[in-house]
């Protein structure tokens, strides 16, 4: 029998909308938290990178990492590469799978020509190298990271901590090859509990273990422990070991220490001579074992499932270009319609020449229109995560805003296997092009870079406030800030937008996108999102302009450092002028001071202390508009270079001695964190 089209419409929608609170989901623990790359470089196309090309393959394809630990090899003499991937202890086969896979697909991105990499993130590492690292103690590349929030009781809380961390380095380094992870709690006061874990690759001995493990704890009393100060939580990440405690759960599954756990269940090893073991949980109850067992595969064989039959379906409809929109969409963007043969002609057929740039979601072409006229034609990749909610989503907001500080739409095209947005062509490029550029900057002076933050500041506003729909952009950088021929400020890139009713003022995301370092601490932490998320990197942005450094990788003198708190340390002690821009000597002082001021307003780590943009508008158009205190901004640290702490890493080096640590200038300040 024949189902009627309006059948596979409904089938459609169900299934997209299914994916879209599925994937999301899951595809959100998969994110790199941390990267690392190596100093030596490779040439591209040579057989070191078709070596490493092999291993992600490899990576990315796999179906059967039974126990959280896979490793393998490619290539032979000085161009072999290996390669291995770690998932948490207490992270299930399907959950692990994805990690992998999903840090396979995006280490090449972070670390596109380097002979090692490294990538963290809450569920799962992978690393691989030109040394050896099989059966190989590597103590190298690392993280330490910390908790910012103080323990009142020292004494009580350093011993507390020495003991829970010495029962599971017991239990982690007699685990057997399938299984070196071991997690605990022990009561630090009668209503506070203190969390550990510490967990080896299971290819390394029992003494190695515990050689890494006593290596790394060893950061902890030298770096995070002083007179002064005692952070709450730490952790030191490895490709060997890793090592974390904290006041708060943030494990699946959590054994009392005092309680030893049963021994893990006899599990028959994987076939194949490269892959190897570790995962499973100690201490879990048979009930919740088996619920997982069950669940687990049948919602990723469901995510699959529906996947390729949204493919299916897709492909059928794709000719039908229209049909991704509803009625009342196809009334406002038929207009907007350009053919992809009128777009070929336009770029010369996506030249190489005519490239502008790349981003995460494809690249953007200049083009020639046949009346003369200049565009920006941006192609969606084809393989881009949530590309078609992207492409969807950036169409319908644009079509319907008009600002002179936002970008705008002309048109797309929807035909064949192609999506193409079709923007107004804007001559200088983006900010990051010239606030960031040594010589380009020098010729920035303050004027055209305070008429770029009040020019941003207002296209925000009509967003939040003036448009008929309030938006946040949820991605705002100064790579997502446009520069038209006269350095006006034309805020661009809505792909990740969000759409609120007209009186709503905050909403719980599914999935955490945009850029870290821009991204407030209730958006990271919880997906609390509100205008406050914008007015955030609204101030990360004004600072960066005004310091001519990015938040990525501030850095005064030889030592890196958070441009949040350097600016926040000196602002309290009078000697805001550091942070300026030495380019920008002999400004006005008065403005730069007051802008800096107003970026501190805006990073608060409260949101609810931060301005709303009409009240920074004012802040900037008026000088008699008097303002308030700032509070300390978020992700504030008060050292990331402790005293006596190198601050470069050999990444080359094999020793398992006492080695430098490299400090995330990204910790998140946990001070709330909810338990998971």
């Amino acid at each position: 029998m024949k189902l009627p089209n309006s059948y596979f419409s409904l089938l459609q929608r169900l299934i997209l909308i299914l994916i879209l609170i599925i994937i999301p989901k899951a595809l959100a623990q998969y994110q790199f938290l941390h990267s690392r790359c190596g100093n030596s470089t490779i040439t591209p196309n040579s057989t070191y990178q078709s070596n490493v090309n092999t291993i992600l393959k490899s990576f990315s394809s796999i179906n059967l990492i039974t126990y959280g630990y896979y490793n393998f090899s490619a290539g032979t003499g000085p161009n072999k590469v290996q390669a291995i991937a770690l998932c948490r202890g207490d992270v299930p086969p399907g959950a692990c799978r994805l990690c992998v896979q999903s840090s396979a697909s995006a280490l090449p991105q972070v670390c596109p020509f380097q002979k090692q990499a490294f990538g963290y993130s809450d569920n799962c590492i992978i690393f691989y190298s030109n040394n050896t690292i099989f059966h190989t103690l590597r103590v190298l590349p690392r993280w330490a990271l910390w908790n910012t929030r103080d323990v009142s009781n020292i004494p009580v809380y350093n011993v507390t901590l020495s003991k829970l961390m010495s029962g599971l380095l017991k239990n982690a380094s007699s685990g057997d090859s399938q299984l070196k992870f071991a997690t605990g709690k022990t009561n630090l006061t009668s209503n506070q509990t203190l969390y550990g874990m510490i967990q080896c690759t299971p290819d390394i001995s029992k003494s190695q273990c515990v050689e890494c493990v006593h290596n790394i704890s060893g950061l902890i009393p030298k770096y995070f422990i002083t007179s002064n100060f005692t952070a709450a939580g730490a952790r030191v990440i490895t490709p060997s070991c890793n090592y974390r405690y904290e006041i708060y759960s943030f494990t699946g599954n959590v054994s009392d220490v005092t309680t030893p756990p049963p021994p893990p269940p006899q599990l028959s090893a994987p076939t194949g001579s490269e892959r190897s073991n570790a995962s499973v949980k100690a201490g879990k109850s048979k009930t919740t074992r088996t619920i997982a067992a069950i669940a687990i595969p049948i919602a990723i064989v469901g995510a699959i499932f529906l996947t390729a039959v949204t493919c299916l379906l897709f492909k059928r409809k794709r000719k039908h270009s229209m049909s991704k929109f509803n009625k009342e969409d196809i009334e406002t963007l038929q207009s907007l319609q350009y053919t992809l043969a009128a777009l070929k002609a336009a770029t010369d057929d996506f030249s190489e020449n005519n490239k502008l740039g790349e981003g995460g979601f494809g690249i953007v072409y200049k083009g020639k229109l046949p009346d003369g006229q200049a565009v920006a034609v941006k192609r969606l990749s084809k393989n881009a995560t949530q590309g078609d909610v992207q492409f969807k989503n950036e169409i319908l907001i644009l079509a319907k805003l008009q600002h002179r500080n936002l970008v705008r739409l002309l048109g797309f095209c929807l035909e064949d296997e192609e999506m193409l947005l079709v923007y107004e062509y804007v001559v200088n490029t983006s900010l990051d092009h010239f606030v960031f550029d040594p010589v380009q900057r020098a010729s920035m002076q303050w004027e055209t870079r305070y008429n770029i933050i009040t020019g941003i500041s207002r296209g925000l506003l009509y967003l939040h406030e003036d448009s008929r729909l309030r938006i946040i952009h949820r991605d705002l950088k100064a790579g997502n800030v446009l520069l038209d021929v006269d350095y006006n400020p034309k805020i661009a890139d809505f792909g990740m937008a969000r759409l609120f009713n007209i009186d709503q003022t905050e909403a719980l995301a599914s999935k955490i996108v945009g850029t870290y370092g821009y991204m407030p601490p209730e958006y990271v932490l919880h997906g609390h999102v509100s205008v406050k998320s914008d007015v955030f990197s609204f101030g990360v942005l004004v600072l960066e302009i005004v310091s001519g450094q990015k938040i990525s990788c501030f850095q005064i003198g030889e030592n890196p450092e958070n441009l949040l708190t350097f600016a926040w340390k000196n602002w309290i002690d009078g000697k805001a002028w550091n942070l300026v821009d030495p380019t920008l000597r002999g400004a006005s002082s008065t403005e730069i001071l007051r802008c800096i001021h107003i970026g501190l307003l805006c990073v608060q780590h409260n949101s609810a202390d931060r301005p709303t943009m009409s009240s920074v508008g004012l802040m900037l158009s008026s000088e008699s508009v008097s303002l308030q205190v700032p509070s300390q901004p978020a992700f504030f640290t008060r050292s990331n270079t402790p005293v006596n702490a190198p601050s470069h890493e050999n990444t080359s080096d094999q020793s398992t001695n006492r080695s430098p640590v490299t400090y995330s200038i990204n910790e998140v300040t946990m001070t709330q964190v909810h338990s998971r």
